[in-house]
């Protein structure tokens, strides 16, 4: 398969990459000194160098993220949401629109975010952030609508927090309750091509239970 990881540096991506690569696939991974996200016109001109080599995508994973937050509601600066609203919102926005129509040229396409429990459950200090977490899965929403009548499928995948080594060994002492290791992660998105595309469509699935 041909596999798209955008954020893909760091622990998270490399996990993910990893995961792909030992199983055989082309994992073509961008991060920032790649490839700007927040420029539409440069993540289309990857999308048509991709279309030309490979003439479909069969997964793009789509991990830019960040995190901001307040003491208290009052306390929230909206510049934060507008740094949050090009991490979270906008690069998925230009991801997405450039690389749906290969998507539906996929056998068993797969387009995959990873959000947070706290879209569901937002506390006072953690407006901005869970507003702009709901927002990019209101988007994903939409293209699985989008994908609906193709072999393809849009999935939200849910955590608490990520987990992994370097965390633990900076923390030996933590128990990081409830947070996902970035190789199950990673597992648990491979695990996606087991299951129908009409199946998994549109699901929130949660990986914190």
């Amino acid at each position: 398969m041909i596999i798209l990881v955008t954020g893909a540096g760091g622990p998270t991506g490399e996990a993910v990459t990893g995961y792909f690569r030992k199983n055989g696939h082309t994992v073509i991974g961008v991060d920032k000194d790649d490839v700007d996200l927040l420029d539409r016109a440069a993540v289309e001109r990857l999308a048509e160098s991709i279309d030309r080599e490979h003439g479909r995508v069969d997964g793009v994973v789509h991990l830019v993220g960040g995190w901001r937050g307040s003491s208290t509601f009052a306390e929230t600066s909206l510049d934060d949401w507008d740094l949050l609203h090009d991490l979270l919102i906008r690069t998925l926005q230009h991801v997405s629109l450039a690389f749906e129509p290969l998507l539906r040229r996929s056998d068993n396409g797969r387009f995959v975010i990873v959000s947070a429990k706290a879209a569901e459950r937002p506390t006072a200090g953690g407006a901005v952030y869970a507003a702009a977490k709901a927002a990019a899965e209101a988007w994903t929403l939409a293209l699985a609508d989008a994908l609906s009548e193709t072999n393809s499928a849009a999935v939200i995948l849910v955590v608490k927090a990520l987990v992994n080594d370097a965390m633990r060994a900076a923390k030996p002492d933590a128990a990081f309750p409830g947070f996902t290791d970035v190789n199950d992660l990673a597992a648990a998105i491979g695990g996606l091509y087991d299951r129908p595309a009409a199946e998994i469509n549109g699901i929130r699935l949660d990986l914190t239970s």
